[in-house]
């Protein structure tokens, strides 16, 4: 299990663990797992702005992470490992353990040049670690191919999929669609309004879960194209839903839709999954490596495809159906929490030899 040396591995996290992200549910997820198997992980809080920190955020991160007892490996979000400067890691008292969910310079919206600085940052940050672990097979290609991490330090844990409850459904008349994840430019929300209001003749709402704070632009670019579109009354923007009020929420849905332009994997597409919900989504990232061929995945950014997609499932109750059994016989085949921590476990024991 994680840790057996005296005392537990450190691991550290920007920013607030409790944020309503994939990214941090990983993060809870393998703190609480690896404290129930046994030897625990130690959060370690690093401030907030990564993956642009301030000059003062920096320093405060250096003093954190040079303060750990050097008792075994170190465990760093790549949220904040990929901005650390390289010298910064080549001093701290113990082996670097990078967890990347993917790189930096893949999320949309940057500039070139933004992307161009956290791509060099974070490929000489991977460089001082001892091992990497990464959330699929499609991000640990990308980490080999142009990161140059030699693929033997290289481990995938997938994120685990909890077991759920079957949705029920709406009960119509219209068909519910449901789509989870932060209003940020990379979870394609533009696309999914943009697609359905070609579709303004057919009977549908959309609930779009998630928080609007990590990138407050871009969720105001999306309110106006809502209100643009005079699809006011049929999108609904309720914010990051409780654990309870969204399993309500995927027990009325009809069909899940999520157009992200790329995912590290993909969470949000498996946990829909384990509800029985009919999956639709873009093949970007590691996006068909989560839902294993089961999910029907269009081109990214083509919101065309997308709406002729949509279209057909909102208008066909079998096809719904057909693809929600898919969806849900595949997820039952899912690896759960405990699988990801052995992996995770088995990395840090390799760093640590």
């Amino acid at each position: 299990m994680i840790g057996q040396a005296s005392t537990p591995v450190v691991f550290a996290v920007p920013g607030d663990l409790g944020a309503p992200t994939g990214g941090y549910a990983y993060a809870r997820r393998l703190l609480a797992g690896a404290r129930a198997a046994g030897p625990a992980l130690r959060h370690l809080a690093l401030p907030d702005g990564f993956p642009h920190p301030s000059e003062a955020a920096l320093d405060e991160t250096g003093r954190l992470l040079r303060g750990i007892e050097p008792d075994g490996p170190i465990l760093i979000d790549g949220l904040a490992l990929g901005a650390l400067p390289a010298a910064m890691l080549h001093g701290l008292p113990g082996p670097v353990v990078a967890l990347c969910h993917h790189p930096l310079a893949l999320e949309t919206g940057l500039t070139p040049d933004a992307a161009v600085r956290l791509q060099t940052s974070e490929r000489a940050a991977l460089a001082t670690c001892r091992q990497v672990i990464t959330t699929s097979e499609a991000t640990a290609a990308i980490l080999a191919s142009d990161y140059a991490v030699p693929c033997g330090r290289i481990a995938v844990a997938r994120p685990g999929t909890d077991t759920a409850i079957r949705a029920t459904g709406s009960d119509g008349p219209g068909v519910a669609i449901l789509s989870v994840g932060a209003l940020t430019q990379r979870k394609g929300h533009d696309l999914l309004v943009e697609a359905l209001a070609g579709l303004t003749h057919l009977d549908w709402t959309l609930t779009i879960a998630g928080p609007d704070g990590r990138d407050a632009a871009h969720a105001a670019v999306l309110r106006r194209a809502i209100a643009a579109h005079g699809l006011g009354a049929r999108i609904h923007l309720p914010g990051a839903l409780s654990p309870d009020t969204l399993e309500d929420v995927y027990d009325r849905s009809d069909l899940f839709v999520l157009a992200s332009r790329h995912e590290g994997f993909g969470m949000a597409y498996a946990e829909a999954m384990a509800h029985g919900l009919p999956v639709v989504g873009c093949n970007a990232g590691a996006i068909a490596e989560a839902t294993r061929g089961a999910a029907r995945l269009v081109p990214p950014d083509d919101p065309e495809a997308l709406r002729v997609a949509l279209a057909g499932l909102i208008t066909d109750a079998g096809a719904r159906r057909r693809l929600a059994e898919a969806c849900w016989r595949t997820a039952q085949g899912f690896n759960r929490w405990p699988d990801t921590i052995r992996i995770i476990a088995d990395a840090l024991h390799e760093a640590a030899r």
